[in-house]
């Protein structure tokens, strides 16, 4: 038998029907569900030292298991010393199982280890179901070697998912067992 992330497993045998459940839905195909994470980091001080963002792509890449790519800025900006098509940031789009496994990990291993930890704010929504959370830190990820890295930085992590609102998409992330902070 192939192999099965955890998280998606426990989807497809427990966060469906709870959230047919609560919203009534008639077909399995109106649950919402997770399309994509994408994580990404801008390096503002790439404009002087372009070794930034190769250790950006690398960092993410071992976070996320899937090889990152290096965002590229799209005008110039004279205040920023920024010239059209100068590397300043890196990204990494996860789908289906990797997804699954980064979420797993992020939920079981790396925000817990976040200090004094209370829980994700519950207002990073969009109004289209789709959910931002910032990570001040990427020393959180065991797979981060702390001597090995050159300056302490965060990214942000997006939640793509197909819910038609926010209400039903933090039913979806909270039954995948993301920490929302209780108001």
């Amino acid at each position: 038998m192939a192999y099965l992330p955890r998280l998606k497993q426990e989807y497809k045998d427990r966060v469906i029907s709870a959230l047919k459940e609560e919203f009534g839905y008639k077909n399995v195909m109106q649950v919402p569900r997770l399309e994509k994470i994408v994580v990404s980091r801008g390096v503002g001080a790439a404009v002087s030292d372009k070794k930034l963002v190769d250790y950006a792509v690398e960092e993410l890449t071992k976070i996320t298991g899937q090889k990152a790519v290096p965002t590229i800025s799209k005008k110039d900006v004279a205040s920023f010393k920024l010239r059209k098509g100068m590397p300043i940031g890196a990204k990494v789009t996860l789908r289906g199982e990797r997804m699954y496994e980064f979420l797993d990990r992020l939920v079981t291993s790396a925000l817990p280890r976040v200090r004094d930890f209370q829980g994700i704010k519950s207002n990073g929504f969009d109004g289209r179901g789709n959910y931002n959370l910032g990570v001040v830190e990427q020393i959180i990820f065991p797979e981060i070697d702390i001597d090995k890295v050159n300056k302490i930085a965060g990214f942000d992590i997006t939640f793509v998912t197909n819910a038609a609102t926010d209400k039903e998409a933090k039913s979806l992330l909270t039954e995948l067992g993301l920490p929302f902070k209780k108001n």
